[in-house]
């Protein structure tokens, strides 16, 4: 028995050729692939923004109402004001508190403000709650 040897030569020619073409046809759907993962990912980045707008449109909405309405708030939205109205009196009694701890200690803004919340420390005043 006889090995053909340009036959041999021949088909591994073949086979790496085959190789080649396929490496090369995994390697663009791999890349197709990725570049719609990114697609996806860059619109799921856009989501989540259109979602925060979507909150502080939702945000000044609630503000407007109960700037507007607060006092005579539609049945649906009457315990809604009543728990905003609520918390803004809590505010108000805990900043007159304050104010009064600092004139009995003598206690300035900047000692003051270095006072931390104890209950949850992650906490942060919104800008129009009225803290002192």
């Amino acid at each position: 028995m006889s090995i053909d040897f340009d036959r041999l030569k021949e088909r591994a020619g073949e086979l790496a050729q085959a190789g080649v073409s396929k490496a090369k046809e995994l390697t663009d759907a791999g890349m197709a692939k990725a570049k719609q993962l990114t697609e996806i990912g860059k619109l799921k980045v856009r989501n989540s923004s259109e979602r925060d707008a979507i909150r502080r449109a939702y945000t000044e909405l609630g503000k407007l109402y109960y700037a507007e309405r607060g006092s005579a708030p539609e049945p649906g939205y009457a315990d809604l004001c009543q728990k905003v109205s609520q918390a803004r009196a809590r505010i108000d009694y805990n900043n007159e508190r304050i104010a009064d701890i600092k004139a009995a200690g003598q206690l300035t803004d900047q000692e003051v403000e270095g006072a931390c919340y104890e209950e949850d420390s992650s906490a942060s005043p919104s800008e129009d709650d009225g803290q002192a």
